[in-house]
């Protein structure tokens, strides 16, 4: 399993990533976290903005689909997309995330 980090400046943005991507069984769950602040460097000065992280549960042979999914429906043109490999997921859930994400139509 991989967890898959991406941010977004609004809430209703970020739902409308989560959604599609369960909708397009790109992945299982997406969590959409309350507002926060982000520094970062862009165009030759450091920023300061408002963000919600988007956690993103899925499975290692949806990330190249996902990430262009992203890609293609973000509103930044840089968007963060972060995969970080699960160490250890309970059974029962990664066998539920299987289910859903490989299940024929």
């Amino acid at each position: 399993m991989l967890v898959v980090m991406t941010t977004v400046p609004k809430k209703e943005e970020g739902e409308t990533l989560a959604r599609k991507l369960v909708e397009e069984k790109l992945a299982a769950c997406v969590q959409v976290l309350p507002q926060m602040k982000s520094f970062y460097f862009w165009q030759g000065e450091i920023q300061e903005d408002a963000e919600h992280l988007l956690l993103i549960k899925t499975l290692p042979e949806k990330y190249e689909s996902l990430e262009k999914f992203i890609k293609e429906n973000h509103s930044y043109t840089v968007p963060e997309i972060v995969a970080v490999p699960a160490e250890k997921v309970s059974e029962s859930y990664l066998r539920w995330a299987i289910d859903y994400l490989l299940q024929k139509a």
